[in-house]
């Protein structure tokens, strides 16, 4: 998992945000408007934002996570470690499979970086505690990132 920093977790208050690829090749594009996308998501959601950590991984990566971890053999696309303490200051760590935005974007026919998007704020998400085990709990999770992706966008 992301390397936890020790010590301050940034100069802003309302959170510090990292990005951290293990991806040859791979080099998020956008990074501090991201950043700044996040922690406004954090906002809109009444949380306070602490460090969050976004680590970009290859399918390998990420089945070896979800089969330690979570005890499941198979891929996909995100993995969230929430490390969230009883203050509410939202922290973790999001594993994203690079392999798996590229396929579902292919699939989907939309832009890679909107899957990627998408992804990242899906992520985000189940760290302020949205689920999506449910029909309806996922329901109200894709309803969330269409309107945080619209954030992005407008």
């Amino acid at each position: 998992m992301a390397e936890r920093k020790k010590g301050k977790t940034g100069s802003r208050k309302s959170g510090s945000v990292f990005f951290h690829s293990q991806v040859k090749g791979f080099r998020l594009v956008g990074k501090a408007k991201t950043d700044e996308w996040i922690l406004k998501v954090l906002k809109e959601e009444k949380k306070k934002g602490g460090e969050i950590n976004f680590v970009f991984v290859d399918d390998e990566f990420l089945l070896g996570i979800n089969r330690q971890y979570l005890k499941h053999d198979f891929y996909t696309d995100v993995i969230t470690f929430d490390w969230t303490e009883k203050n509410q200051t939202i922290s973790g760590d999001v594993y994203i499979s690079i392999d798996r935005i590229k396929e579902n974007a292919e699939k989907e026919k939309i832009p890679f970086i909107t899957e990627l998007r998408r992804v990242i704020v899906h992520g985000v998400l189940h760290l302020v505690g949205y689920k999506d085990k449910t029909i309806s709990d996922k329901k109200k999770m894709t309803l969330a990132e269409d309107r945080y992706l619209a954030i992005f966008n407008s």
